[in-house]
């Protein structure tokens, strides 16, 4: 079972939990609680959408909002009701044949995938952005569209036809 020092925390070289020292152990708490508050944990899974920051993210939408808006039809389709529809889906707007067969339900892993990059995640899209090349910034307007989508403007706004 080891010595008394060992069993008490009480000597130089104390054994924590499974065997660790004292000192290493604490080492290990430290570096999680700096990854934690610096926001740079990693991701749950390869290729999983960071968490982003709503406030941000609205300052993202404008660049969308010279072809799509939250409630209505532009030269992109409406933004409320996005989560869970099929892509290319909206009744009454002209998508693309790509986005009609792409069989895409937007989610927030697979707007993350086609935010990177539309043209190559849907070849053949009528979307013509380059995209937006920076994880973080893709995460915060993420999340301002599922702020959006659950807001009192989105629910009472007719939701589109599928």
């Amino acid at each position: 079972m080891g010595n008394s020092a060992q069993c008490t925390g009480r000597g130089a070289r104390s054994i924590g939990i499974h065997g660790l020292s004292v000192a290493a152990l604490a080492r290990a708490l430290a570096g999680v609680a700096l990854v934690l508050v610096a926001g740079t944990a990693p991701a749950a899974s390869k290729g999983a959408a960071a968490r982003g920051d709503p406030k941000a993210g609205e300052a993202i939408y404008a660049r969308c909002l010279g072809c799509h808006a939250l409630t209505y039809d532009r030269t992109g389709p409406r933004h409320c009701g996005l989560f869970g529809r099929r892509a290319g889906s909206v009744k009454g707007f002209a998508y693309s044949e790509a986005m009609k067969r792409s069989k895409i339900i937007w989610n927030a892993k697979t707007l993350d995938h086609f935010l990177a990059n539309p043209l190559k995640a849907i070849p053949g899209t009528a979307m013509g952005y380059a995209g937006i090349k920076d994880r973080k910034e893709r995460a915060d307007l993420i999340a301002y569209l599922q702020q959006a989508d659950a807001s009192p403007e989105c629910r009472k706004s007719p939701r589109p036809q599928q």
